[in-house]
């Protein structure tokens, strides 16, 4: 990383940037600036965290961006399994769309060279056939409001960067796990925990995952990287598991037993539709793979981690 580079995470209390801002931090070689919407969260120094309130067209950034290097934007209005506002595709809009454009439009302004937006998989869509993995120039089909609102995100990014020349890139990460994680994954992990028996045995799917440490290192590469400038990358740990595989990963990395009745996948389907879960189901029993294999061609990255390293880095921080 060059020296003497400074660099404004937004979201920095949060999932990704809490991490984000420790790492660059303990590496000394640039000079760091955290956004939050709320006060400083454990772990994260509160000397370098400005609180801007929240994220939206009115949000003032013009006294942060100012003398700075590279933004790295990871906040957003994040995926909400039961949303209770009226209009959620408005609201998403109104924080993912509206308030990362205006970011990006005061940080052309300010003299920003590089913006890095970290955006979703779900631009892409929310399942793939078996070994048809997604790609970075794939046509995108989000399928939800949140996906609709990333993409729109990148879309208008895209525009701006065209029109200034600030370099941009991209990141679209499939299901992050870490110390800390919630919706989803906190939900599995709860139920391992428990030691309760699940009928999740025998699911023959794929899918994509990336540990927060992975994504963070991805990240750090872009920063600098000549090959990363207006590029789409694809994020992930380079290895694909079934969600029965995942379950006993994550078993073993909490030293629990795992407890898995091998129901047929089709039973577990039509049940599922019964009850009105499709979309649960789809999680639990779909596809969903990502191909990173441009991202570390183009950027000579390789995940540093292994899926079961970061699972068992996740529970080791945690304890």
């Amino acid at each position: 990383m060059a020296e003497r580079c400074k660099v404004l995470v937004t979201g920095a209390t949060g999932f990704i940037g809490r991490v984000l801002m420790h790492v660059l931090g303990s590496r000394g070689k640039v000079c760091l600036i955290g956004a939050a919407r709320r006060q400083v969260s454990e772990g994260v120094s509160e000397s370098n965290i400005k609180c801007v309130g929240n994220l939206d067209a009115l949000t003032n950034w013009s006294p942060t961006v100012i003398g700075v290097d590279v933004v790295i934007h990871t906040a957003a209005r994040a995926h909400i399994m039961k949303d209770e506002v009226a209009d959620p595709l408005a609201e998403y809009r109104r924080v993912n769309v509206d308030g990362t454009l205006s970011l990006a439009r005061q940080a052309v302004a300010a003299g920003v060279k590089r913006f890095i937006f970290i955006s979703s998989i779900k631009v892409n869509g929310e399942a793939t056939a078996n070994g048809k993995a997604f790609c970075a120039d794939d046509e995108p089909a989000p399928k939800d409001a949140y996906g609709l609102s990333k993409l729109e995100a990148e879309q208008g990014l895209m525009k701006l960067a065209a029109e200034t020349g600030m370099e941009l890139v991209i990141i679209r990460p499939p299901l992050i796990y870490g110390p800390g994680v919630k919706g989803n994954f906190a939900s599995m992990i709860k139920l391992v925990e428990k030691g309760l028996p699940l009928p999740l045995g025998a699911i023959h799917n794929k899918r994509s995952l990336v540990g927060i440490d992975n994504l963070v290192d991805l990240i750090i590469r872009c920063i600098d990287h000549p090959a990363a400038a207006n590029q789409v990358f694809l994020a992930g740990d380079g290895e694909d598991l079934s969600t029965t595989e995942l379950l006993r990963g994550v078993a073993k990395a909490m030293g629990k037993p795992a407890r898995l009745i091998p129901v047929p996948a089709g039973l577990l389907q039509f049940g599922a539709t019964l009850l009105g879960k499709k979309a649960m189901a789809q999680r639990l029993l779909g596809s969903l793979q990502v191909d990173i294999s441009r991202t570390c061609e183009l950027l000579d990255w390789k995940p540093p981690y292994t899926v079961q390293e970061g699972l068992r880095r996740c529970f080791e921080r945690s304890n």
